[in-house]
């Protein structure tokens, strides 16, 4: 793994605070087309997204999103497109579908601090009111927002872990050996 993967990784963080500066196109696309990359069980891509900049929507979704601490100007919604899951016979209970949501979410995120933008995951919504106010069909259920932007200047610092937790700490060898 290269330095630069590795560094994206360790310093990417959660951005609870943002400016309103607006977000390049092409940026929002390289955040797209990064997802387009992230892995997906048996490749069959049910994820669809939903990119929202218009300041009136968002402030729609910021009253119905209790977890949405973030007043940023791009959002981009992860949806699951159940026609995809209904053609490849796979039933909601297939945790394929909560990782592909997971991993797109990632790659995004990464991609996002990889072109110096903040972000931030929210799944705390209604999503009967998110359906509505995005007129999305039956087949599209709202999974998770990620929240683009610029890191505002006087931005809190990301949660800290109570002690300092290492790969050793979260890893057994072989087989689970009580601690």
């Amino acid at each position: 793994m290269s330095d630069a993967v590795l560094n994206n990784i360790k310093t990417r963080r959660v951005v609870r605070e943002m400016t309103d500066e607006p977000v390049a196109r092409a940026q929002i696309e390289a955040v797209l087309e990064a997802a387009r990359w992230a892995p997906s069980g048996g490749n069959l891509r049910p994820n669809r997204y939903i990119v929202i900049e218009d300041a009136e929507t968002r402030r729609l979704i910021r009253l119905v999103s209790p977890g949405m601490f973030q007043k940023a100007p791009v959002l981009i919604l992860i949806c699951t497109n159940w026609d995809v899951a209904a053609e490849h016979n796979l039933p909601a209970t297939d945790r394929a579908l909560l990782i592909d949501i997971g991993t797109a979410a990632q790659t995004m995120m990464l991609a996002a601090h990889a072109l110096g933008l903040a972000s931030g995951p929210v799944t705390s919504y209604s999503k009967e009111a998110i359906k509505l106010i995005l007129n999305l069909p039956d087949s599209y259920s709202p999974e998770m927002f990620i929240c683009l932007g610029h890191k505002a200047e006087a931005a809190q610092p990301g949660m800290r872990a109570w002690k300092r937790i290492t790969w050793r700490d979260l890893t057994h060898w072989e087989r689970f050996k009580p601690e």
